[in-house]
C-alpha cells in the first residue's frame, strides 16, 4: 500500500477519530482551524487517499460516504514492519526498540508472543 502525504495523514487522523462513515464535509470540520483548507482540496486528498487503497467509499445521494480499509493499529504496524525490511540488521533494530518500551507496552508485547506461539 502506498505510504501517505502530510496531507493525507492528517486525513487519516480524522477519519480514524470517528466510528462511523464520513463525508468530506465531516474531515474538513475535523481538520478544524489550523488547517484552513477549500472543501475541493479535502475532497481531492480524500479521492488520492481512496485510490491509494486506505479508504473504501460508497456513493449515497450526491457524497460519498469513506471508511478506512484498515485500522490506526494495522497501518502502524505496516510501517514498523517496513522499517525492520529495510534494516540492515532488523534484529538489532527490534532489540533497540525493545529496549525503550514501556512495562505495560512489554507485557502487551508478551501476551502476543504467546498468542502467536499458540497459534502459529
Amino acid at each position: 500500500m502506498q505510504q501517505l502525504g502530510d496531507l493525507e495523514a492528517a486525513v487519516m487522523d480524522v477519519i480514524w477519530r470517528t466510528d462511523e462513515p464520513v463525508r468530506v464535509r465531516e474531515v474538513l470540520a475535523g481538520l478544524g482551524d489550523e488547517r484552513p483548507l477549500a472543501y475541493t482540496t479535502v475532497m481531492t486528498v480524500m479521492d488520492n487517499v481512496h485510490r491509494k487503497g486506505w479508504l473504501q467509499r460508497e456513493r449515497r445521494g450526491r457524497a460519498y460516504w469513506y471508511v478506512p480499509t484498515r485500522t490506526r493499529a494495522e497501518a502502524a504496524a505496516d510501517e514498523l514492519r517496513a522499517v525492520l525490511d529495510a534494516a540492515d540488521n532488523p534484529d538489532g533494530v527490534l532489540l533497540q526498540f525493545v529496549r525503550g518500551v514501556s512495562e505495560a507496552e512489554s507485557k502487551a508485547l508478551r501476551r502476543g508472543l504467546r498468542a502467536r506461539g499458540r497459534h502459529g
